[in-house]
């Protein structure tokens, strides 16, 4: 093993939906050997636990592997030359709440042009019954560099690649240098539910509220987007209008476009080991504003509220501004970080206005129809372009079954509520604003999505 650098090259958290597999992409061929840090659960109902596959390269072939295992008063060992041979244990939804198996899996010379000798430890735990832990020996019989690397979900039920690995399961990618050598491409910060190379840039995504440490001065890109603002809410009693859907998080990038339609933010400027403050704000209830997100001395603006006549009436202003409701007023966006929010058409029996995007105006509602929510922004800050900070639907008005609501803006808009059924709430981490409730069956508006912050510089 070497033993002088080790460098935490990538880190990548499964989100609430889920994920079932998680893949170190591009990764840098300047170090020795590779190690991987697993804190995982999987979806496998049964109670022995989980499993995951290694595959290399985009494959799963050429890969043999032998196994001593023990758990309770068993033990045992077994072979196998089949496809994802190589593998460890999780626990399971059959396994202990709240618990997560640990794994460490190396690879020497990853580099080389001979056979890949993979290394496994693995442990899972029930609580209830027994622990288990697997020590793997496995080979790769390839001449091939590797330049990824995919653990698979899998359940022991089936022994297939299948199930999901839940919410907070953890994976870290270390680069290992041997002594003497200082690796020509590292990470010159910590800090980010993901850190990735593309070959040009170190690209730090947060997902949640952390911070970011440069290692060294640097002069850094960003793209800050505050949480989205949730949809109105309509009391059937009070009114025949949909309410207003929410405006998105204001957005802030210096690389390809910034919100509102202003020019590119300015890069900063950030000094050695000092801890930045990096917020990352939730998206707003039913007809509550979001919350803004930070980045350093970087503050975009959170989305302001759909109108409703359950949810405190008028429209608010934010960096995206919500939609209107009853009235023909809306809520106003943030200078250079996002637009307006639409209107309705006055009193009676009119859909909602639909929430502003990043990228445009929310729309008017159109009769009992509730106006679209303005479209978001693209940026190609993370490597591909994403959209972010759409704007929520507005409601359908009048007391109708069959009246419908304004579709939400691209970059994670929701729906508003009508025909199409109840309002759809803003997607995480995107900024997007939730729709707002229809008169039919008094809907309250639905939840703004959370923001998100990438900070990247180059290598």
């Amino acid at each position: 093993m070497a033993n002088e650098t080790m460098v935490l090259l990538e880190k990548i958290v499964v989100p609430s939906a889920g994920a079932s597999s998680v893949t170190f992409t591009s990764i840098p061929q300047s170090y020795t050997d590779l190690k991987i840090v697993v804190s995982a659960r999987n979806d496998d109902s049964n109670s022995a636990g989980g499993l995951f596959y290694v595959g290399l390269n985009g494959v799963s072939t050429d890969l043999s592997s032998r196994v001593l295992y023990g758990y309770g008063s068993g033990v045992g060992s077994l072979s196998s030359t089949a496809a994802s041979a190589i593998f460890g244990y999780t626990t399971s939804s059959g396994s202990t709440a709240s618990t997560f198996g640990n794994a460490e899996i190396y690879i020497p010379n990853y580099t080389s042009s001979n056979n890949k000798s993979i290394s496994v430890d693995a442990v899972n735990e029930n609580n209830a019954t027994d622990g288990r832990q697997d020590i793997v020996a496995g080979l790769w019989s390839s001449s091939s560099a590797i330049t990824s690397v995919t653990l698979y979900s899998a359940r022991i039920s089936d022994g297939a690649a299948s199930g999901s690995f839940v919410q907070y399961s953890t994976f870290y990618l270390y680069g290992i240098a041997k002594q003497g050598v200082t690796p020509t491409n590292a990470p010159a910060a910590t800090g980010g539910d993901s850190i990735v190379f593309d070959g040009t840039y170190w690209i730090h995504t947060f997902t949640s509220s952390g911070t970011f440490t440069p290692k060294k001065a640097l002069t850094c890109d960003y793209l800050v987007v505050a949480g989205g603002a949730g949809g109105g809410s309509v009391n059937g009693a009070t009114s025949n209008n949909g309410a207003g859907g929410g405006g998105g998080g204001g957005m802030r990038c210096t690389i390809t476009a910034t919100g509102g339609g202003g020019t590119l933010e300015s890069a900063t400027a950030v000094s050695a080991n000092i801890n930045y403050t990096v917020t990352v704000g939730a998206g707003g209830g039913a007809g509550a504003n979001g919350n803004n997100s930070v980045f350093s001395t970087i503050t975009s603006t959170a989305g302001g509220e759909g109108a409703g006549s359950a949810s405190g009436g008028q429209p608010s202003s934010g960096g995206c501004g919500g939609g209107g409701d009853f009235s023909t007023d809306f809520g106003s966006g943030t200078a250079n970080q996002g637009y307006n929010g639409g209107k309705a058409q006055g009193a009676g029996n009119n859909g909602g206005g639909g929430g502003g995007g990043t990228g445009a105006i929310g729309n008017d509602a159109s009769g009992t129809t509730g106006g679209n929510g303005g479209n978001g922004t693209a940026t190609s800050i993370s490597g591909s372009s994403v959209t972010y900070g759409g704007g929520g639907g507005g409601g359908a008005g009048t007391n109708s079954s069959s009246t419908v609501g304004g579709s939400g803006g691209s970059g994670g808009g929701g729906r508003g509520g009508g025909t199409a059924g109840t309002p759809v709430a803003g997607t995480a981490n995107t900024g997007g604003g939730g729709g707002g409730g229809r008169v039919w069956q008094s809907q309250s508006g639905a939840a703004g999505g959370s923001g998100i912050v990438i900070v990247r510089y180059a290598a």
